[in-house]
């Protein structure tokens, strides 16, 4: 048998039974769980300087695990001086084994590395159960050296889940771990 990461083991242990408790549910298969987490980051600068995308998704790929792609634009935008097909951003799609680690390191070791931090707005909730994020500096990842970084740049972590409302998907986010505010 292989290595499980620690979130996956605690949400079958523990997280399943709590939201059943909860909300009643009849099924295990009812039961909210975090589908994909998406890594992603609009690069603004790109359309003047090609190599802005390549530490994009450098620095993606560090963080996550895995390696990033570059995002396309899907139309021409003359104010920015933007053309269909120019690469403006990077992204990547975590699922699985890699989806929990990324989680487990962004909840024990990132945020808390954030200045002044008291915990994450819960606003962030689309009505679908799906919860996004936005982190204004990289250097919070540890694997990020603060050395070899040419600008502080922010990134947008959207977490999928399986949930029908907002609610549900809140308590699921919860009990993983994600340290939203007290209002």
């Amino acid at each position: 048998m292989g290595y499980t990461p620690r979130l996956k083991d605690e949400y079958k242990d523990r997280v399943i039974n709590a939201l059943t408790d909860e909300y009643g549910y009849n099924n295990v298969m009812q039961v909210p769980k975090l589908e994909r987490i998406i890594v992603s980051r609009g690069v603004g600068n790109a359309v003047a300087d090609k190599k802005l995308i390549d530490y994009s998704v450098e620095e993606l790929t560090n963080i996550t695990g895995q390696k990033a792609i570059p995002t396309v634009s899907t139309k021409d935008v003359a104010n920015f001086k933007l053309r269909k097909g120019m690469p403006i951003g990077a992204k990547v799609t975590l699922r699985g084994e890699r989806m929990y680690e990324f989680l487990d390191r962004l909840i024990t070791i990132a945020l808390p590395r954030v200045r002044d931090f008291n915990g994450i707005k819960a606003t962030g909730f689309d009505g679908r159960g799906n919860y996004s994020l936005g982190v204004t500096e990289q250097i919070i990842f540890p694997e990020i050296n603060i050395d070899k970084i040419k600008k502080i740049e922010g990134m947008n972590i959207t977490f999928v889940t399986t949930a029908n409302t907002d609610k549900e998907a809140k308590s699921l986010l919860t009990e993983l771990g994600l340290p939203f505010k007290k209002n």
